[in-house]
């Protein structure tokens, strides 16, 4: 784990702290946690299965919040974001590239 995906994984607890209970159904903050708690503990999105298939759950649902006009575009992409962050995508594509 890197510094960057402890600090991405703090931004999803907080947004889950602020706007969890106002925006979010208890099902999709768990969705959110399990999603965040699996990017982090992932060494390579392509030799696991889990991570790549949480991580197309996230992104249906953050279709769906902006799609019910329950969340900003903005704001689902910052969490989408977030959530990716916590993973190993960036250094995984960046060594990809090398």
């Amino acid at each position: 784990m890197t510094t960057q995906r402890a600090r991405a994984y703090a931004r999803v607890t907080v947004t889950l702290r602020d706007l969890g209970p106002a925006k979010l159904l208890p099902a999709e903050q768990s969705r959110i946690r399990f999603a965040a708690d699996t990017l982090l503990f992932c060494a390579e999105l392509d030799g696991d299965a889990s991570a790549r298939t949480t991580w197309a759950d996230m992104a249906e649902l953050c279709d769906h919040l902006v799609d019910s006009e329950r969340w900003t575009p903005a704001r689902a992409d910052e969490l989408f974001d977030d959530i990716w962050a916590c993973g190993p995508g960036a250094r995984t594509a960046l060594a990809a590239a090398a």
